[in-house]
This record gives structure tokens, sequence and C-alpha cells, in this order.
């Protein structure tokens, strides 16, 4: 028997109709919710701990002459899990105060975003402020032309997380020094082995390679490395 003709679906669009307050509501919240996911990346690299870790990371395989190893992947893969079990206090402060108020209707969106917002910003300033990077502060708000900030509450949040990462970036880079100075060393009393037997075509960082690799895990660099990151914040 020939199989019957399966319904189809009934599609209507209606033109002039005028939007409820409910639909403009949910519109609003689709565009918000929306908005923040595309700014997700943007503030889990600029608002926590990943910028510092990944910048270690990446002068550390530099430092050893590695090239590619480990891979991209692995480091920031390992960078993301750390900024995860760095910034949980912080996640959890925001969606307590923030998301899961918004989420049982008690707050609007406005409110939402401000006390979401408020973990991160005090996690900032409080790794600017240990780290006595209070200048990069003060780039902004005297471009700003305003006056010095003397609390969090006078300090608004276009200058806090731009001001964040240049403290980052200044530690990142401090702690990034102290790693090359025994590799350097290393290369150093390689290449001066080599020019004594004159076997000067031979690179030295092929020679030193093996050795840095023999210190770093004489050492236990890695388990180095990460408590030093830890005990930086």
């Amino acid at each position: 028997m020939a199989a019957g003709t399966p319904p189809l679906p009934n599609v209507s669009i209606s033109l002039g109709g005028t939007p409820t307050n409910t639909q403009l509501t949910t519109t609003l919240t689709i565009l918000i919710v929306i908005t923040v996911l595309s700014l997700a990346p943007a503030i889990l690299v600029l608002m926590t701990s990943f910028t510092r870790i990944v910048v270690v990371f990446a002068l550390l395989r530099s430092a050893m002459g590695t090239q590619q190893s480990p891979p991209n992947q692995i480091l920031i893969g390992l960078a993301l899990f750390m900024t995860f079990f760095i910034m949980q206090p912080t996640f959890t402060s925001a969606y307590n105060n923030a998301v899961k108020p918004y989420m049982s209707g008690k707050i609007g969106y406005q409110q939402a975003i401000k006390d979401g917002i408020q973990p991160f910003r005090e996690f900032m300033y409080a790794e600017i402020i240990r780290h006595k990077n209070g200048d990069a502060i003060k780039i902004f708000t005297q471009y700003r032309k305003m006056e010095t900030p003397k609390k969090l509450s006078d300090i608004p949040t276009s200058v806090l997380i731009p001001a964040f990462v240049i403290s980052e970036l200044k530690i990142a880079f401090k702690i990034g020094v102290l790693l090359y100075i025994p590799f350097i060393l290393i290369d150093m009393v390689t290449a001066s082995i080599l020019l004594a037997m004159g076997m000067i075509m031979i690179p030295p960082v092929m020679v030193s390679l093996p050795f840095k690799l023999l210190l770093f895990v004489l050492v236990n660099g890695w388990d180095l490395v990460v408590t030093g990151l830890l005990n930086s914040f």
C-alpha cells in the first residue's frame, strides 16, 4: 500500500503588529546574552589570571629553546585550567551575587551586570596594588585628566582593565627574566666549550638543549613554575 503523505507544518507571518513588553524583554535578554558570549574570550583573557600564566609559559618555552614543544594547545589548555582554579572564588562570587539573583528575577540586568563585574574589579585592583603597579592606573587617569583615585570605587572599569593588563605583563616579564638566567648560563658555558675545542660549525643551541632539559627535569621545573605562578596571585 502506498504510504500516506506526511503532514506539513503551518508557517504564518504577521506584519504590522505592535510588540508587547514581554516580547521586548525577551529580545533584549537574547541580545544581552549574545553580547556577553561574544565578549567572553576577551573577558577571560583580560580580566583574569590567564594573561600572566600564558605569557610566562611562552617565555619559558622560548628560554629553553624547544621551539614548538610543548605545543600551543597544551600550554593554552593548562593556562585555562589554572585560570579556572585561581579564579574560582571570583567566578563563584559573580554567580551568587549577579547571575543567580537575575535568573530568579530578583534584580534587573543592569544591576546584574554591575554586581557581576564587581568581583573581577576587586581581583584586578588587588593584584595591581599587591605588586605595586599603581602607575599603570595613573597612565590612563592622567590621559583622561582625572584626579588620582584613592580607592576602587573611584576607578572606572574602562581604566581598570587596561591598567590590569599592563600590570600583568610587567609581572610576567619579571618572572621571565628569572626563568632565562639559568638557561642563558648553560648556553654561555656550552658556547665557550665549543669555541675552545674549535667546533665552530656546531650550533651551541643544539648542544645545550639536552642539558637544559636535563636541568629542568632534575629540579622539577614544571612544579616550580606552576607553584611560583600560583603563589604570585
